[in-house]
Formats: structure tokens, sequence, C-alpha cells
């Protein structure tokens, strides 16, 4: 067990936190429903939206609004830190900027290929020095 424990302390790091308002403001420009715009009817079909626990509305197209959300992510248009969960069994997606979270760097890949170059690992280790 101490080996895990001695893992985790080395690859994770704890989030600060970012304040949620600018996600919301996305999710309002991205075509996200509030519940004044939708019938009941509809929420069964669409996907729920939760940004730190609190439900803030649904959208029917989660692909779109997770790959962009992504995207604006790694372009560091939103904090890098924020939480993008999508769950599709329960229909949810679920953003966190809260602080206090474990996280840990991720290698993206893209077509089968990282798209971490050994050029970006020199950047960052002579950054170090």
């Amino acid at each position: 067990a101490c080996g895990l424990v001695k893992n985790l302390a080395l690859m994770v790091y704890i989030t600060v936190g970012s304040a949620a308002y600018p996600i919301l403001e996305f999710l309002e420009e991205w075509g996200t429903e509030n519940f004044e715009e939708i019938s009941p009817a509809v929420i069964p079909q669409a996907t729920k939206i939760f940004v730190n626990g609190c439900w803030v509305g649904i959208h029917r197209d989660p692909d779109m609004l997770v790959k962009t959300l992504r995207r604006l992510r790694r372009r560091v248009d939103v904090n890098t830190e924020v939480g993008v969960v999508r769950d599709i069994r329960l229909k949810e997606l679920r953003i966190y900027t809260d602080y206090g979270r474990c996280s840990r760097p991720l290698f993206i890949v893209e077509k089968q290929r990282l798209l971490i170059k050994k050029k970006d690992i020199q950047a960052l280790q002579q950054r170090e020095t």
C-alpha cells in the first residue's frame, strides 16, 4: 500500500479552483437549454449538464460540446484545471471548476498517435532548469 500512496503523491496535483462563471457563460452560448426553455418531456432524451454538482440545464449535442470544451482547455481558453466528465450511460456531462480535486497529467492521443513530441518534452526539461 505504501508504494501506491507514494506514486499517487508523485503523480497528482491538487486543483486550486477557478470561477464557474466563464463556463456557465460558455454553456449558454453553445446551446445549453435552461429549465425555463424546455418541457419536462424533453429531459429523458437530452444530456443533463452539471457544473460543480449543480444541474444547470440540458444539451442535445453533447459530443460537440465535450469536443469543444476539451479543445478550448487545450488551447488554455478555458482554465486547464477544469474537469470535463461525460457519462454516456447516465446521459450526464459533469464539469468541475472547484478546488481540492486530485488531478494528473494525461497524454492526448489522436488517430492512434501521441500529440506530444520529443521537442515538447525537451522544452519542458529546459524550462525546469
